[in-house]
């Protein structure tokens, strides 16, 4: 699946996540990497201590890649930064094939996104806009940790009521996830469902993610391709605690009615709605099985494309 946006929780560069979703993907198109390290906090009186630790977590395994024609580079965020900065920020949003908004703090990153486009190009959702023109373009961006937060229609704070700060940029629509998850955590999940109804809700263990894509079919109606990412391949064995896929754990889903689905490396969902959202479905892939999604009950259906073509 060539998604338009992959969210992730990780503790380190998995080989499998990293270089088959991300690298792959950039080296298929001009060779580029756009990092954004903004979500991170101010530390120790440093606007750049923490996004240059964030970098460095990255930039070693990208280094591995660049006899390749890779070219990974950083935009740093500084109270200083000037127009002429922010317009060659533009550019490389527009031009990279791929574009990682990277881990920290959901609001200050969000809050920091927003403030560029207002203090340069008096538009506050000049940068949500760019990354929607992305979409359409079929390029790739991603979210890491506090950037897969960004990247949903919703943060995790909207479900405690903050509606100022608690929406993000929409690139997976109508869907919120929890990142670093653990299956004890359910409850957060069960309490995000029943709070917004109308979203897909996720809770991302360390090393998982969602390749993700969605569209407007013939019909009008809106599609939704959810691709679940398992990734084993991290082999340090000091790091298996942070690792929670090594201990069996999936995606977890969490239903309206308090139900619980798990999602295994490899398995699908399908979404469709109405354009007003007063109908809507989804069906599930799961060990080669197509079940439907509200039932769990085997469906009549055998892939996206025969679930598309009769809605």
């Amino acid at each position: 699946m060539r998604g338009t946006a992959l969210i992730y929780s990780s503790h380190n560069r998995g080989p499998y996540l990293h270089e088959h979703f991300i690298v792959r993907r950039a080296l298929e198109g001009n060779g580029k990497i756009l990092f954004l390290p903004m979500s991170e906090t101010v530390q120790n009186n440093s606007e750049m201590e923490r996004q240059e630790f964030s970098w460095g977590t990255f930039r070693w395994f990208f280094d591995k890649y660049r006899h390749l024609g890779l070219e990974a580079w950083p935009f740093y965020w500084t109270s200083g930064l000037q127009k002429q900065d922010v317009d060659l920020l533009w550019h490389q949003l527009w031009s990279a094939d791929v574009v990682i908004l990277g881990g920290g703090h959901s609001v200050t990153g969000l809050r920091r996104y927003k403030e560029l486009g207002w203090r340069f190009a008096d538009e506050w959702g000049k940068f949500g806009r760019l990354l929607h023109e992305r979409k359409a373009r079929g390029l790739l961006t991603v979210g890491f940790s506090a950037g897969a937060d960004q990247l949903c229609d919703s943060m995790f704070r909207r479900v405690r009521g903050d509606e100022v700060d608690g929406r993000g940029f929409g690139l997976v629509r109508n869907t919120l996830v929890t990142l670093h998850h653990e299956p004890n955590d359910f409850d957060d999940l069960a309490r995000a469902a029943r709070r917004f109804p109308d979203h897909m809700i996720f809770g991302l263990p360390n090393d998982s993610g969602i390749n993700h894509d969605w569209g407007t079919l013939p019909s009008g109606n809106l599609w939704q391709v959810y691709e679940f990412v398992i990734d084993n391949s991290w082999d340090l064995p000091g790091d298996a605690f942070h690792l929670k896929t090594r201990f069996g754990a999936g995606v977890d889903h969490a239903y309206s009615d308090g139900r619980r689905w798990t999602f295994r490396g490899g398995d699908l969902m399908v979404r469709v709605e109405s354009p007003d959202g007063s109908w809507r479905d989804a069906w599930i892939r799961s060990a080669g099985r197509w079940l439907h999604h509200g039932s769990q009950q085997p469906s009549s259906f055998r892939s996206v494309e025969q679930i598309l073509a009769y809605h």
